[in-house]
């Protein structure tokens, strides 16, 4: 029998010598720890004063039948798998038996065969549980450690890891840059059962093409210019544990192909080799792009969509969890004035309201950034709304351009002139994207982070304002 656990104590409570006798012998020799009684009482009494990783249970015993003394075992608590056996078995009791928490219930007369599946199994499945529940116990722990904040955003988010992280499921994690996505990917990790095998990541958007098959699958010596040795790919790597795909949607539809073969199948070949390699990865894939957006526009593989999104996680910017920011950036301040050595810090009610009112663009990652410089730059141990950054404390300067004659100015005043506070936005709005679309050379991508939008929101705004960058 395999998966026996050195040592494991297992009680045997059966009214017949023979049984007892031979199921010992058996079992002793898997090298399980025997113990016998004849009867339920006397089984009890064993319970509450030691341990046992399993009971083997008659159904037919003296003065207290077996159904009885498991229907005890369960009221007192005791957490330990049973297993029924019964020489007159019937339905009902079998039923009966299941309701009441047996693992499994097995016919008399007893084989090696029969005894020692029933055990490996109810021994498995219970250990199998209990790595689940401290898995469970270990993300209510370090949540609060990980994923700062209590809002109602945070709450979900920790609730969605809680379900996706015991399971095999494939993760498809969402949000803006600098939200969390990364984090959220090893938490979802850390609590797999894969938790002790490799945790990889590739960032998709910052391999270049011609080297980014070479590093998922790998490559064998010589199959390029520069393949010196034997490489082993990002997939390789992660076999047994996690491959954790960043930036997704920045993925070629060429090596989108080739992702979503070896998701099917499970198997690749090395660049340059002929020989498929089986793999047993759970992959987690994180993106700040509208997939659904990105599939219309032909640049995004729908069938590998469905294959990544079977569990979808979205991560909230900052902006729609501001409840959060004071203790995220009470967190920082502890995390940055130890790593430099600098007293605690503290912030004013003006600095903490500065802080809740500014929306961030750059979310989490901004915050941080912004705590780290006010540690090392802060020359005392208090923060107040002017020691905050001019766009923090809202102080962005006049928009209106200072010279008359200049054609900003003028389309400023033009805007003024609007009938209603909505049209003037609107035609401002209009022109702020028409500029910056122009310091940007036409590049979307790069307009977009520059205004601090979604790519698939600046989109929406240049079809509704009639704004078709030029390309040439």
């Amino acid at each position: 029998m395999t998966g026996a656990m050195p040592g494991e104590r297992i009680l045997l409570v059966d009214d017949e010598a023979g049984i007892r006798a031979s199921l010992g012998r058996v079992l002793g020799d898997e090298g399980y720890l025997v113990e016998s009684v004849p009867d339920g009482d006397a089984g009890l009494r064993k319970l509450e004063e030691s341990t046992y990783a399993l009971v083997l249970l008659d159904v037919w015993l003296p003065s207290r039948d077996g159904l009885s003394v498991l229907q005890e075992i369960r009221r007192r608590g005791m957490d330990v798998p049973v297993v029924m056996i019964s020489g007159h078995a019937n339905v009902e009791a079998a039923v009966r038996a299941t309701k009441l928490g047996a693992y499994d219930f097995i016919e008399k007369p007893l084989t090696i065969e029969k005894i020692s599946v029933a055990v490996r199994n109810a021994l498995r499945h219970h250990r199998l549980e209990n790595r689940n529940r401290r898995l469970r116990s270990a993300l209510k722990a370090q949540a609060p450690r990980s994923l700062i904040g209590d809002s109602p955003a945070i709450a979900l988010l920790r609730e969605q890891i809680e379900r996706a992280a015991p399971t095999n499921g494939r993760v498809l994690i969402m949000g803006e840059n600098g939200t969390g996505k990364e984090l959220v990917a090893r938490m979802i990790h850390s609590l797999s059962l894969r938790a002790e095998e490799p945790f990889i990541e590739m960032n998709c958007a910052a391999i270049p093409e011609e080297l980014i098959e070479s590093e998922l699958f790998g490559h064998v010596k010589g199959s390029f210019t520069g393949a010196i040795e034997d490489k082993k790919g990002k997939f390789e790597l992660a076999d047994q544990g996690t491959l954790f795909l960043d930036e997704i949607g920045d993925m070629s539809l060429k090596t989108q192909s080739k992702v979503l073969r070896v998701l099917q199948e499970q198997t690749f070949v090395r660049v340059g080799g002929t020989a498929a390699q089986s793999v047993d990865v759970r992959v987690l894939a994180a993106t700040n792009k509208d997939l659904s957006v990105e599939i219309r526009n032909g640049a995004f593989r729908e069938d590998l969509f469905f294959r990544l999104n079977v569990i979808p996680v979205t991560v909230p910017p900052l902006r729609d969890r501001r409840e959060d920011i004071a203790p995220l950036a009470r967190h920082f301040a502890t995390e940055f004035t130890g790593e430099y050595g600098r007293a605690p810090l503290e912030f004013s009610t003006g600095a903490v309201r500065a802080m809740a009112s500014y929306a961030w663009p750059g979310n989490v990652r901004e915050l941080r950034n912004v705590i780290e410089r006010l540690v090392i730059m802060a020359q005392g141990n208090r923060i107040d709304g002017k020691g905050l950054p001019p766009e923090v404390r809202g102080e962005r300067g006049d928009p209106i351009p200072a010279e008359p004659g200049d054609p900003a100015y003028e389309a400023f005043l033009e805007c003024a002139k609007s009938p209603t506070l909505k049209q003037g936005r609107e035609r401002f709005e209009r022109l702020v994207i028409r500029r910056k679309l122009a310091e940007c050379g036409q590049n979307v991508s790069r307009t977009a982070e520059a205004l601090g939008l979604e790519r698939s929101h600046l989109h929406r705004k240049l079809k509704a304002y009639g704004l078709v960058p030029d390309r040439d």
